[in-house]
C-alpha cells in the first residue's frame, strides 16, 4: 500500500498550525482542526521548497517567544 503523503505525481497543500509548524497534505484531504492552508494545489517539490524557505526555526512559536 502506497503512502498518499509521499506521491510525487499528485498535488499538495502546505498547512501551518498556530505554533508555526508546517505540514504537507495531499490536496483534497480534510484539513485537521488547528491547521490552515497557506499554499494549495501545488506540486510536492514546490510545497517542500515553500516549507524550506518559510519554516526556518523548527521550535514551536510558544517556545521561541518564551526564550526570547
Amino acid at each position: 500500500m502506497s503512502n498518499p503523503f509521499e506521491k510525487s505525481d499528485r498535488s499538495y497543500d502546505v498547512l501551518v498550525n498556530e505554533e508555526g509548524q508546517h505540514s504537507l497534505w495531499p490536496t483534497g484531504t480534510a484539513v485537521p482542526d488547528g491547521w490552515e492552508t497557506v499554499l494549495a494545489g501545488r506540486p510536492r517539490e514546490e510545497c517542500l521548497a515553500y516549507v524550506e524557505t518559510n519554516w526556518t526555526d523548527m521550535r514551536p512559536r510558544s517556545l521561541r517567544t518564551s526564550v526570547a
